[in-house]
């Protein structure tokens, strides 16, 4: 049985909604989702081979996963500046600045970007997904932290858009 993005997101939005769950583990073929929950911290440890074919996007340099990695980040409502828009995570995963430990960041703050310009990675199961800025602009402010869980829709960056993109 193989399970696709969707059938894990789910899995793990009923075991963060079950209140009295304190330890799970699921095996599934070659799949591996192991969660410990005490109080408000969680340990997390997700495995499962992905075929270099099944990639998507750049593809940076290898990265020992985590033992255990916190929650996300809970979004906050976050009031954007009149003209200033939000680049929002479009799935639940972990946020990377650049495209390898180490390496420049893909932005900083201040920086002009283009629509099509790949502005930072959103890591779900060793699949790293390019996020493009989609307007062109000027970055105003990195809102996640680099290496940090991000949820659906959360804001990521802000930019304030070429005034002929506001149209």
């Amino acid at each position: 049985m193989d399970l696709t993005y969707r059938d894990v997101q789910s899995i793990l939005k009923i075991i963060d909604d079950a209140e009295h769950l304190d330890e799970i583990e699921l095996v599934i073929g070659g799949f591996r989702l192991h969660v410990v929950r005490n109080g408000a911290s969680k340990s997390v440890s997700i495995g499962a081979p992905v075929p270099a074919a099944e990639r998507k996007g750049p593809a940076p340099a290898p990265v020992p996963a985590p033992a255990a990695a916190t929650s996300p980040t809970r979004a906050t409502e976050v009031l954007l500046p009149e003209g200033v828009l939000a680049i929002r995570a479009p799935m639940l995963g972990t946020f990377f600045r650049a495209p390898a430990p180490g390496e420049k960041p893909f932005v900083e703050e201040g920086q002009r970007v283009r629509a099509d310009d790949t502005v930072c990675l959103i890591e779900v199961m060793k699949l790293f997904n390019s996020i493009r800025a989609g307007v062109d602009g000027e970055v105003v402010k990195i809102v996640a932290e680099n290496g940090s869980m991000v949820e659906f829709n959360q804001p990521l960056i802000f930019i304030a858009p070429d005034r002929r993109d506001q149209s």
